[in-house]
């Protein structure tokens, strides 16, 4: 059986389903087991695809009209066709051709699996350069630091001169885990 797919980004009565509704009717799928969603593809809640994604059994086919309109990305549009093969479902696009139930298919979507952990691997180069060159030129990624060096530097001559932790977190309106935490970093381990 074929079970239909539709998306549009946006509930605004200019973006309708129109288009894909006719075209998944034309290559075969029955108007009753069309799902939709008018939803940002970057959400994860999309109740239309979930619903899909439920009604489908071993032997269907989940058919859309273009490969953007099922996935956000590539990874996450591998992983909803990779759980259709678990299940014994067929996977079609129309507009760029992929059947998996073809040789063809099969292989463009082996294809899509090798570009999508490439650009994985990609991603995470560049973002360690990055944090190498950040580090070189002073910069450190993560959360920036609750006290900066001026904050810090006065946090300390009070402290040398016999204010309390506690008087110490009211002036400088910190919290008292920050203030540990930050003499903990300095080594600082009381007044001299």
């Amino acid at each position: 059986m074929l079970i239909g797919y539709m998306r549009v980004s946006s509930e605004s009565d200019r973006q309708t389903t129109d288009l894909q509704r006719d075209a998944l009717l034309a290559a075969g799928v029955d108007e009753r087991h069309l799902f939709e969603d008018k939803a940002s593809g970057a959400r994860d809640d999309r109740l239309g695809l979930a619903k899909a994604l439920e009604f489908v059994r071993s032997d269907d086919c989940l058919v859309v009209w273009k490969l953007d309109r099922l996935g956000r990305s590539l990874s996450h549009l591998l992983t909803i066709v990779t759980g259709l093969k678990e299940k014994g479902v067929a996977f079609r696009s129309l507009t760029e051709q992929m059947d998996t139930t073809t040789p063809h298919g099969e292989l463009l979507f082996q294809l899509f699996g090798a570009l999508a952990q490439y650009e994985r691997a990609l991603i995470q180069e560049r973002v360690k350069a990055g944090i190498s060159a950040a580090k070189r030129r002073g910069r450190h990624s993560g959360r920036p630091r609750a006290l900066d060096g001026e904050k810090l530097e006065s946090v300390l001559a009070a402290l040398e001169s016999g204010t309390s932790k506690a008087s110490v977190c009211r002036t400088f309106g910190i919290p008292r885990s920050t203030l540990i935490d930050s003499l903990a970093r300095v080594g600082w381990t009381g007044p001299k």
